[in-house]
This record gives structure tokens, sequence and C-alpha cells, in this order.
């Protein structure tokens, strides 16, 4: 069993910044690819970005340049730096990882979500 949990959202104004961070926790032999996905109110969810063990990335083209993806492969933990936040960024925003929990027993989980609210 695998658990996620995130932290870091909130409300903040156009143009601003927040941090949100994932830890993972339990069985874990390795962490894999873990990455940042949203859902914003009657859209489907979609990938935000996502970073390999090595530290290659890839972000969604409405976010480059202004999200910065990273991990601490030690804790367990991804971070999504989000710069010059705008209100199509409001949106419940959810960890994923996957990896292994043995050698040959794979996992793929997701936390329970922390909102971001853009808005003056």
């Amino acid at each position: 069993q695998v658990q996620l949990v995130e932290s870091g959202g909130g409300l903040v104004q156009p143009g601003g910044s927040l941090r949100l961070s994932c830890a993972a926790s339990g069985s874990i032999r390795r962490t894999n690819s873990m990455g940042w996905y949203r859902q914003a109110p009657g859209k489907q969810r979609e990938l935000v970005a996502t970073v390999t063990r090595g530290g290659n990335t890839n972000y969604a083209d409405s976010v480059k340049g202004r999200f910065t993806i990273s991990r601490d492969n030690a804790k367990n933990t991804v971070y999504l730096q989000m710069n010059s936040l705008q209100p199509d960024d409001t949106a419940v925003y959810y960890c994923n990882a996957d990896g292994l929990t043995g050698v040959y027993d794979v996992f793929n989980s997701w936390g329970q979500g922390t909102q971001v609210t853009v808005s003056s």
C-alpha cells in the first residue's frame, strides 16, 4: 500500500506563486515517474507535469515557463513550483506516482488532491 499526501494549495492572487509538495509513503521499493495533474470544475483531469527518477521532465504547454517540477528521490517527494498563476490555473491538483513495492510488484497511486484557487 502506497499513500500520497499533498500539501501547499490555497488561494492566491493572479500573478502570485504557490509551491505544492507530495510525499509518498508505505511499502516503496522504488519510485519511478512522479507527477502532477489537475482537474477544473466541469473539465477532465489533465497532465500538468511529470518527472522521471533520473530528472527528465515533461510539461503541459499551458504551464511551460511558469511551473517547475522537481523531486527528492531520497524522500520520495515531488514538488511543483507555480509562478505567474492565472485564474485558468484554478483546479484541484493531484499527485501521482508509480514504481515498485517489491521485485515484481508495481504500484500507481494518486493523492487526495489539493485545491488551488487563483482569484483577486
